[in-house]
């Protein structure tokens, strides 16, 4: 059995790198994303959000330019941290 590459080895740094945030559908679900990526990649970013079929959650895109696995670990955790998010992809 082939074992499966690690995220580390498939992503060449600096790079574009995006994040898919799914959280309840509260008004401030894309002001908690922005404050976690304000942190640790500082740009200008405008997310996308899309409301789910019954509109119960919200999904918020947004890109960033990476530069580090350390980096891309740290957003996915903080982002998780939020308490109205389910899921970050």
């Amino acid at each position: 059995m082939q074992e499966q590459p690690k995220l580390k080895d498939l992503l060449e740094f600096p790079c574009q790198f995006t994040y898919k945030v799914v959280g309840q559908a509260k008004p401030e679900l894309p002001d908690h994303v922005l404050t976690v990526i304000q942190r640790h990649a500082p740009g200008d970013y405008s997310p996308a959000v899309k409301p789910s079929a019954k509109g119960t959650y919200h999904s918020v895109s947004i890109t960033i330019k990476a530069t580090s696995i350390e980096q891309v670990e740290t957003l996915y955790k903080e982002l998780g941290e939020i308490e109205i998010v389910r899921m970050v992809l």
